[in-house]
């Protein structure tokens, strides 16, 4: 029975057990019985005492006190008394305390430039921090560190981006040479089977080709011969051609304006007949290299 009052008691409310304090109800050593409060009073002449022991006859700069109210809230643009905050919001609490702040500022900071006092600290200001030497070392060590790992992982990252982008353009140009060549086979299987009859994979071949040339080329002349070739140049000429100059060809062998019956016969004077003068040494000469490849040509 002891137990299930007891649970019966500790399930009640503040106001049931007070009622039950009241009757007498409670069991003695469950609950302490605290001492009355003492009165709250107000000492004005007390605290007229205190104050006047604290104050001192100094001038304001010295003292820098301040006694103002809140200023004007910009919203109601009003600052009297009767705007009751509640102590119990943050929010307003806090924006009584900033708006009074804010009032003293407004009221101290002409006084002073008017005193010439400085309100700035100055560029050059020094004042010693909390922390040691050796603490902020630790400190800029730690974000040197921090720093030169951002830079590294930075660089890591454009130099994969720069590999990604090379990897990208080499399977491009693979790709594409890729299939010109399957093109280009594809081009020749249907000539062969007789499918088409265009030949113009080998007409890019070739101009593929004579460009490369061409560049090949223009680079030859672009770089020139040397000093020393070119004063070989100047002082004997570029030359000729040498071997085989004296060939016969199509053209030259074609071309008889030069001819002449007379010389070729030894009829002309004093190389024809036998009553010329050249008698039989004429008829023995043996007939020039031109003429006896004239002769071949002739005879074939």
């Amino acid at each position: 029975s002891d137990s299930g009052s007891d649970s019966e008691d500790s399930s009640l409310s503040d106001s049931e057990l007070q009622e039950a304090f009241a009757r007498g109800a409670l069991k003695p050593g469950l609950n302490v019985v605290l001492e009355e409060r003492p009165k709250r009073r107000n000492d004005a002449d007390g605290l007229k005492q205190c104050l006047a022991e604290f104050r001192q006859q100094l001038a304001w700069v010295e003292r820098l006190d301040v006694t103002l109210g809140p200023v004007a809230d910009p919203v109601s643009q009003s600052a009297s008394a009767s705007d009751a905050v509640d102590p119990e919001n943050d929010f307003q609490r806090e924006m009584s305390f900033y708006r009074q702040a804010q009032a003293a500022v407004l009221e101290a900071l002409p006084r002073l430039r008017k005193l010439q006092v400085p309100t700035r600290r100055p560029d050059d200001y020094f004042a010693e921090m909390a922390k040691s030497d050796q603490q902020m070392q630790k400190i800029r060590q730690k974000l040197k560190s921090k720093q030169e790992a951002m830079e590294r992982s930075e660089k890591a990252k454009q130099l994969r981006a720069m590999r990604k982008y090379g990897k990208k353009v080499q399977v491009e140009v693979l790709q594409r040479r890729q299939k010109e060549k399957k093109n280009m086979l594809n081009a020749v299987k249907k000539y062969q089977k007789g499918l088409s009859d265009k030949l113009d994979f080998l007409d890019e071949e070739q101009t593929s080709s004579q460009g490369n040339k061409k560049g090949n080329a223009s680079q030859r002349t672009k770089k020139g011969p040397n000093a020393k070739r070119r004063y070989k140049n100047q002082k004997f000429g570029f030359g000729g051609k040498k071997k085989g100059s004296k060939w016969n060809t199509k053209e030259s062998f074609n071309d008889v304006s030069s001819f002449q019956s007379k010389v070729a016969h030894n009829k002309g004077p004093g190389k024809g007949g036998r009553g010329g003068k050249g008698g039989k040494k004429a008829l023995n000469k043996r007939p020039g290299k031109r003429a006896r490849q004239k002769m071949k040509n002739r005879a074939r």
